[in-house]
């Protein structure tokens, strides 16, 4: 009978509860955990900025400009509201087309947004770089002077 070996990194809950909530906290408490939960917090915080700007600074000017539009509101009725014969009312089924253009809006400018924090963040790092190399090729350069003039007081020294 052959028996399956377990892999040592495997969480074992049947085990000492004890040490499952250990590597649970050590789980929990790497940087990488943590940096995504801050993350998924500001990234959420900056979606309801970024829809508050887009339904309440850009769309109201645009509706104005086009008649007093309101953008969210288009939709497309495929089946109209109706009361059935208990008094009930049956709600319309719509598309509502509107209010996906509202959210793909707000998708464009978060977009918008990550690629630029990116872009400027990649242009940074780059010039960071390559100040550090141009630095580097500074101090080969230098090194290789200092070596050549050794050489050249190690010859002297040598006919002397």
């Amino acid at each position: 009978m052959a028996t399956t070996k377990k892999s040592p990194k495997a969480a074992d809950i049947s085990g000492n509860p004890k040490k499952f909530l250990a590597e649970f906290r050590d789980f929990i408490s790497r940087g990488n955990v943590l940096d995504l939960a801050i993350g998924v917090i500001i990234g959420g915080a900056f979606g309801k900025i970024v829809t508050s700007l887009v339904e309440d600074v850009i769309m109201p000017p645009i509706g104005v400009l086009m008649g007093g539009v309101n953008f969210t509101d288009f939709k497309w009725e495929m089946v109209r509201a109706s009361v059935d014969e208990t008094g009930k009312v049956i709600p319309a089924v719509s598309l509502n087309y509107g209010r996906f253009g509202q959210n793909l809006f707000n998708f464009l400018i978060i977009a918008l947004t990550v690629f630029v924090a990116i872009k400027v963040m990649v242009t940074l790092k780059s010039r960071v770089l390559k100040k550090e190399e141009e630095e580097a090729k500074a101090e080969k350069k230098k090194d290789a002077e200092e070596l050549k003039v050794l050489k050249e007081i190690r010859d002297l020294l040598k006919k002397a």
